[in-house]
């Protein structure tokens, strides 16, 4: 069910006697409190400046994708959401800077993914900044990766498929399975170029054997679990190797999984696997040996948007939860920057005041301080395209250093901490 509410019908709705009366004219209510948490940090009015928004009083589209509660929207719902905000804010002559504090594991963390390239087209329409967070997947243990290099063995002798020199060439990735777990995918990404083998091995013994040059779906019976394997036909030189495991009765097989990659013909040997969001799995579901880089949600890989990362302001230092860059194979610079992302007290739902920490919440400080970009240069005609990369270009340039950093950008903060007054042009 699709709704628009204008300013007046909004501000009719605040003006009701009552709770049930607002509802009546405005029927839509934020029901997680993410986002009035995130659009009060972005341009709160509060009188008390410690409460108060980066950007206070800017004009605000709150589009809302989800009537559940700590629902996550479908991606089409987030790139529908774009066109509707670049639409409304041509049609009202003003510019626009997008906050995104979303973030998902699904995709092959480059900036190819649908949703990335959407973004870098949305970032040039207008006069539009699009402003993502990395995500809270830094030190989750939901990312490992390694290299596989070029073997040498005779691959055409092996009599089981496995055995001989070929099985000590192998590459092995454990992962733990906590009890209680439902559901589980794990995505593989490699280069299509390479070939190998991969065995997965259940904790009770059985070897899933899967080859990644034969395509479509592969599904095997375990103990307990039911373990689904698609190898994908490429989309870009990237080639996925996705397993989903699912309950035969309640739960999948707890302990530990272990992943065996076998080389046969390999040219980058680079591979990457990833685990859904840690909201999304129990806190026991991790990689034994994880990868705390190239942990950034998508899309915050999207090569022109601006990808914000978190930092505790009391103390001036890197969040360890905060997702890492640089970008997988790449290496395109990202986060571009941090903000405060710790503890960040701001507006809840009903009234009243909260702490929140994640990436959702140091991404609208940048938000906020690209709208005051565009309205020095934009509004008041310092300059007219101040947008887009540029806005990135100056937010970068005006980040200051964070304690424990010496050289910038780097894959924890990018370009530094947010500092708006030095990211205005001195003219």
């Amino acid at each position: 069910l699709e709704r628009e509410f204008s300013q007046e019908q909004i501000d009719e709705a605040l003006q009701a006697e009552s709770r049930d009366g607002a509802l009546e004219l405005v029927p839509s209510i934020d029901r997680s409190g993410h986002g009035t948490a995130v659009a009060a940090i972005a341009a709160g009015s509060n009188p008390n400046l410690r409460l108060r928004g980066a950007a206070p009083g800017a004009g605000l589209l709150i589009v809302k994708l989800s009537q559940k509660q700590n629902g996550y929207p479908h991606t089409t719902q987030l790139m529908s959401a774009v066109s509707w905000s670049l639409s409304k804010a041509a049609k009202i002559g003003q510019p626009l800077v997008i906050n995104i504090s979303y973030g998902n594991c699904y995709g092959p963390h480059d900036g190819s993914s649908l949703l990335c390239r959407f973004l870098d087209n949305a970032a040039e329409s207008g006069r539009t900044a699009i402003c993502v967070g990395c995500g809270n997947e830094g030190a989750a243990g939901g990312h490992a990766s390694g290299q596989l290099e070029k073997n040498v063995a005779d691959v055409s002798s092996r009599a089981d498929g496995l055995s001989g020199s070929l099985q000590k060439e192998r590459e092995t990735l454990e992962l733990i399975i906590g009890e209680y777990e439902r559901t589980l995918n794990i995505q593989l990404w490699k280069n299509y170029a390479d070939v190998f083998t991969v065995i997965l091995q259940t904790p009770s013994g059985q070897e899933i054997i899967v080859q990644p040059d034969k395509n479509g779906r592969q599904d095997v019976l375990t103990n307990g679990t039911e373990v689904l394997v698609y190898a994908g036909q490429p989309y870009s030189v990237w080639q996925e190797i996705f397993f989903d495991l699912l309950p035969r009765d309640r739960y999948i097989e707890s302990g530990i999984w272990t992943f065996h990659l076998i080389p046969e013909k390999i040219v980058l040997g680079s591979y990457q696997l990833y685990l859904p969001t840690q909201q999304s799995r129990s806190a026991d579901t991790r990689f034994v040996r994880p990868d705390p880089l190239l942990t950034m949600t998508i899309p915050s890989t999207a090569q022109k948007v601006i990808s914000v990362g978190a930092i505790h302001s009391y103390y001036e230092a890197y969040a360890d939860f905060s997702g890492r860059g640089f970008t997988r194979l790449t290496n395109m610079v990202k986060p571009d920057l941090v903000a405060p992302g710790v503890e960040v007290m701001t507006t809840t739902v009903g009234g009243g005041y909260a702490a929140f920490t994640g990436t959702s919440f140091a991404t609208p400080f940048v938000t906020g301080s690209a709208a005051l970009l565009m309205e020095w240069g934009i509004v008041r005609g310092n300059d007219p395209y101040l947008y887009g990369e540029k806005v990135k270009a100056y937010l970068r340039r005006g980040a200051k250093k964070v304690p424990g950093f010496d050289e910038y950008p780097n894959e924890e903060v990018g370009y530094g901490a947010l500092c708006t007054a030095q990211s205005i042009p001195k003219v």
